[in-house]
């Protein structure tokens, strides 16, 4: 899909993060945007940073684990520009680091709702409107998390994985509609912003004195993206059809490992 002037694109954890690195960078392309956050303060801030870059830009708040807070989403969308070209499945949460025989229903429910059903949601709200229009691309935003193990955080990888799993299919499925339509899952490593700290005033983790740091105190910087750089390797996965944009230090020899276990245990016999 070649991304242009005059495009749509929904954006859900827009206000912050990689959500407002995709934000910044369609805008620069001319992509109108429609920005979504369950966070209204943090939504209010970042639709007037963009406008004052001169960005058009519609601000929603919803909640992505409820359908039909997206389904609204995308009643909104239509009202304002009659169309969306690009859908980005966004917003996410992490969990607290733990066993997975120590974490609680309530994590796994909220992880499942926002990371997983968000998604769900967004495709069910979104993806018939692409389909219409003939063409269109929806971006799912997981983590490296979701291309190999990742111990401590079961519930964030698990949820991770379905993704990965659920957008391979959804790329199948839409290419079987049209050529013009697909999907992409993006799987970063280490990225730069403020997860931890959103995540904890959500009530998804306990707030602690390593809350608010940057991802820069715990890695060396060589080892750490940038949400904007993690934007624009996201659309150029789009751009090039790819199925999988997986940036960051790392992630490739992991996911390789991964894959050559896989191929090791199931070939044993």
């Amino acid at each position: 899909m070649h991304i242009e002037k005059g495009q749509v694109a929904v954006i859900t954890g827009g206000a912050s993060g990689i959500g407002y690195g995709l934000a910044e960078a369609l805008a620069e392309r001319d992509v109108r945007l429609v920005l979504s956050d369950i966070r209204a303060d943090g939504l209010v801030s970042a639709e007037a940073m963009l406008r004052d870059r001169g960005a058009q830009v519609l601000a929603v708040k919803a909640d992505v684990g409820v359908e039909d807070s997206v389904r609204l989403l995308a009643e909104r969308t239509l009202d304002a520009y009659g169309r969306v070209d690009i859908v980005c499945n966004n917003a996410g949460v992490v969990c607290p680091a733990a066993p997975m025989w120590e974490q609680d229903a309530a994590t796994w429910q909220r992880m499942i709702s926002v990371k997983l059903l968000g998604v769900i949601h967004g495709v069910k709200a979104f993806a018939p409107l692409l389909i219409a229009r003939g063409s269109g691309h929806i971006l799912n935003t997981a983590s490296s998390g979701g291309l190999a193990p990742l111990p401590g955080r079961t519930p964030y990888t698990g949820t991770m994985h379905a993704v990965v799993g659920l957008t391979e299919t959804l790329d199948a499925e839409l290419k079987q509609v049209s050529a013009e339509l697909g999907a992409t899952v993006l799987c970063p490593g280490l990225v730069d912003t403020a997860l931890g700290a959103n995540s904890a005033a959500l009530g998804a983790i306990r707030a602690d004195a390593n809350t608010g740091r940057s991802m820069r105190d715990f890695a060396p910087p060589e080892a750490i993206l940038s949400p904007r750089q993690v934007a624009e390797e996201a659309i150029a996965a789009i751009e090039a059809g790819r199925v999988h944009s997986a940036p960051g230090r790392g992630v490739v020899e992991r996911a390789q490992a991964r894959g050559e276990a896989l191929l090791r245990d199931i070939t044993a016999d």
